[in-house]
């Protein structure tokens, strides 16, 4: 029997990268899994090269209106909700000098609030089906910073610690719901390799550090979607409020990891 046997989950971001590798491995683990995205093309053909374990629903996270009617969507047609994982996230590369009002509302408004009002809607669902486990997506930036994605680093590290908040919550109230985030780096992702190519141009001289360097070790989305797979099913019944990095010592070591 799979680890996630007659779950059900949903997926943000899940049109491609570490969410749509998410949604592969829950599906495969026995879940039915709900993939939502604002790339409907791409979110669709996943929903079909999953099969019917998946479908797809159109949605962007920054709309608390569009998660209600979500949550509405999901007890309709799945009768509940056992695991939720906000992935979604953009980037657009900027120092703490040259951020822009309309770039910094952007990527605050999906990282951070796409993740609060899919913990607040989320929970509700789940506190009907009597538990259930919230995996929130931040980054490495969040504990180690990163001056060319300046405002990115704050909406990860907002996520970060707001994972704690509703964890404690949930564990003060009882209601068996769990929450977690996972802080990846060096991960092979569309998103990766852009925003690495575009802060290679900010500043060349550090071009030779970016994860896409054979100097660097770097992991794939299954690595991340592994870990997930463990939070979501209860082999991790008791482990709520942690933060997870996932970086092969990236972040406590001095210099280049080796590949």
């Amino acid at each position: 029997m799979g680890r996630v046997e007659g779950k059900t989950a949903v997926v943000t971001g899940a049109a491609n990268g570490l969410g749509a590798a998410d949604a592969r491995i829950l599906a495969r683990e026995g879940a039915r899994v709900v993939l939502t995205d604002v790339d409907t093309a791409a979110g669709e053909a996943l929903a079909r090269e999953i099969g019917p374990a998946a479908r797809f629903v159109a949605q962007d996270v920054r709309d608390e209106a569009g998660w209600a009617a979500l949550m509405a969507d999901v007890h309709a047609t799945e009768g509940r909700l056992d695991i939720l994982v906000n992935n979604a996230g953009v980037v657009r590369p900027a120092t703490p000098e040259d951020i822009t009002e309309a770039d910094l509302r952007f990527i605050l408004d999906v990282s951070i609030n796409g993740t609060i009002w899919g913990c607040k809607h989320g929970i509700a669902l789940m506190r009907q089906g009597g538990g259930g486990s919230i995996i929130n997506m931040a980054s490495i930036t969040a504990i180690q910073g990163h001056p060319r994605s300046a405002a990115y680093t704050a909406a990860k590290g907002a996520v970060d610690a707001y994972t704690r908040a509703v964890a404690v919550h949930c564990a003060q109230l009882k209601l068996g719901i769990r929450c977690n985030v996972l802080l990846p780096d060096r991960i092979d992702t569309p998103m990766v390799r852009a925003m690495a190519a575009a802060t290679a141009t900010m500043n060349p001289a550090l071009a030779d550090n970016g994860p896409g360097k054979p100097e660097n070790s770097q992991g794939s989305v299954e690595d991340v979607a592994n870990l997930v797979l463990f939070l979501a099913s209860d082999e991790s019944r008791f482990i709520s409020g942690q933060s997870f990095v996932i970086d092969n010592t990236a972040s406590i070591t001095k210099g280049l990891v080796p590949a």
